[in-house]
């Protein structure tokens, strides 16, 4: 059944890409993370409470709402942690995002500029082409990891039990990397506690995306090359994935008076960035293939 979950959550990828936000169970939660944001007495305890206590209560709610369809029939439950999966992972909008502002990057820089803001949190308004596009690039490879492997592997471990608890576990990861994302800034203090547990959530995804994009680029040695770049990246995950995406593609991706990845190499070009788009397509889709076969095995047994 956890296997058919996977399935159903990867063919909804494929034709719908996302629900809208109105009825998105994500953005219901962002909601209940905006309210966090404001100003505490103690705010990094009130970050820390926050990020331990909202991640599990979507976990429980999860859980229940999938043990209770299990209840009337296993297709149901299974049907529902599918749904679940769907919409705690993202991997054709987000294709689709970097795709549109690298193309644009050669009709209209302006908008281009304009587009990157739903994927990369910068300022880009004085941004030339190369790094409009280095930026697209890195945030394919950085929400390869936060927004599919994650989940995805979350799901997998707790579908050993029972795909109710696979299907809190990925809602549990994707509460966490949602309220890192929303909250994990400097200038929030608010921040400290989600961003200091995503970052341990996601150290093992971070390095098991950039694994998968090795493989998806068919450039073993890549991940080697990387261990001598990340010390630059602020985050001890993200440059994983991303640096691994410049080796592969031989690029240079860059975020100006912050990191630089493979520095002797060229920034991307529109070609270079559809490859990238190319390998984090496949890499996806390996996934979702390990995800499948890794639940397989508490049904077989």
């Amino acid at each position: 059944m956890s296997a058919g979950a996977v399935g159903l959550a990867l063919a909804l990828d494929v034709a719908v890409g996302e629900p809208p936000t109105t009825l998105h169970p994500v953005a219901w939660f962002g909601r209940a993370v905006g309210w966090l944001d404001r100003d505490w007495p103690v705010p990094q305890l009130a970050g820390l409470v926050g990020a331990l206590g909202l991640p599990l209560i979507a976990a429980v709610v999860v859980w229940t709402i999938v043990v209770a369809a299990t209840a009337l029939a296993p297709l149901a439950g299974a049907t529902v942690a599918g749904l679940v999966l769907f919409v705690t992972t993202s991997l054709r909008r987000l294709l689709s995002a970097v795709r549109d502002v690298t193309e644009t990057t050669e009709r209209d820089l302006g908008a281009a500029r304009e587009r990157l803001r739903a994927l990369a949190g910068r300022d880009a308004s004085a941004l030339p082409a190369g790094q409009v596009r280095s930026a697209a690039v890195e945030s394919a490879a950085e929400n390869l990891a936060d927004g599919l492997v994650a989940p995805l592997l979350a799901f997998a471990v707790g579908a050993q039990l029972s795909p109710a608890v696979g299907a809190a576990a990925a809602a549990w990861v994707k509460a966490v990397n949602t309220m890192d994302s929303m909250l994990g800034y400097r200038s929030k203090p608010v921040g400290w506690g989600p961003a200091r547990l995503d970052d341990a959530v996601m150290w093992i995804p971070a390095r098991a995306s950039a694994l998968l994009l090795a493989v998806a680029a068919g450039a073993p040695t890549a991940t080697r090359r990387v261990s001598r770049w990340v010390g630059s990246v602020p985050s001890p995950n993200s440059g994983w994935p991303m640096g691994t995406l410049a080796a592969s593609l031989d690029v240079r991706l860059e975020k100006p008076d912050v990191y630089v990845l493979n520095a002797d190499a060229h920034l991307p070009t529109v070609a270079d960035a559809r490859a990238a788009v190319r390998t984090v397509a496949v890499a996806g889709g390996l996934a979702y293939a390990l995800t499948a076969a890794l639940v397989v095995l508490p049904e077989v047994r």
